[in-house]
């Protein structure tokens, strides 16, 4: 395939073998995203473990320290007090068995739901839609809660879900080109310590293997992963 000459001129200067401290990678990461929007930067952690085995599944949520830079849509599954206060809590959508409906006609919208215990039943019923795009309701992540005001604040103040994909990696989105150097390195490694934290009992041998950063357009760069490990 051919490289674009644009992602050529941003290769320059980078060591594609070379592990950088997590400081130099960010540096070199931001440099290159010259795109006419604020690209994303985005984290890769490779992990020592075979999701298709149940007890090496790795998942959760973390509240970044600076935010992701992203303005998230919540929906709220709740009725009565709840709903009231997730409408106040600043949840974009809210409702019972009218917003499962809607779902169901195919009309979502919202990136991330939150659901209340006794609303699962009907909740249950969306899983072939919601499923697939990785957004049913859990309560190993906190979306699953009767603190409902408090996942949405969570959701709109940048809290960060992280799932281990079929190959044993997690990818994140950590913030935003425009931030500082030393923000986007914070949240990094408020990432970083959310997985580790989240290792599961039958993970053998390194657990956190290799680590990249990257911005929505621009190259990946290798990071030393002890220089994001606490």
């Amino acid at each position: 395939m051919a490289i674009g000459k644009k992602l050529v001129k941003a290769r320059e200067g980078i060591d594609r073998e070379k592990l950088y401290p997590i400081t130099d990678a960010i540096k070199l990461v931001k440099e290159r995203a010259t795109a006419k929007f604020d690209e994303t930067i985005e984290v890769a952690i490779n992990l020592g473990v075979d999701p298709r085995h149940a007890d090496q599944m790795v998942r959760g949520v973390v509240t970044l320290p600076n935010g992701t830079g992203r303005t998230l849509r919540v929906g709220v599954f709740a009725r009565g007090a709840k709903a009231d206060e997730a409408k106040a809590a600043g949840a974009d959508v809210v409702g019972a068995e009218d917003l499962v409906e809607i779902v169901q006609g195919g009309k979502i919208e919202f990136d991330r739901c939150i659901a209340t215990p006794d609303m699962m039943p009907l909740v249950g019923r969306l899983g072939k839609v919601l499923g697939p795009r990785g957004m049913m309701p859990n309560p190993k992540i906190g979306t699953v809660t009767m603190d409902v005001a408090g996942a949405v604040k969570g959701a709109k103040g940048g809290s960060v879900e992280f799932r281990v994909e079929k190959a044993g990696i997690i990818q994140a989105g950590v913030g935003k080109a425009s931030f500082s150097e030393d923000k986007l390195v914070e949240n990094i490694k408020a990432l970083t310590d959310a997985v580790v934290k989240a290792k599961p009992a039958g993970a053998k041998g390194t657990y956190v293997q290799r680590v990249a950063v990257s911005s929505t357009m621009g190259p990946g760069v290798k990071v030393e992963p002890g220089s994001v490990l606490a």
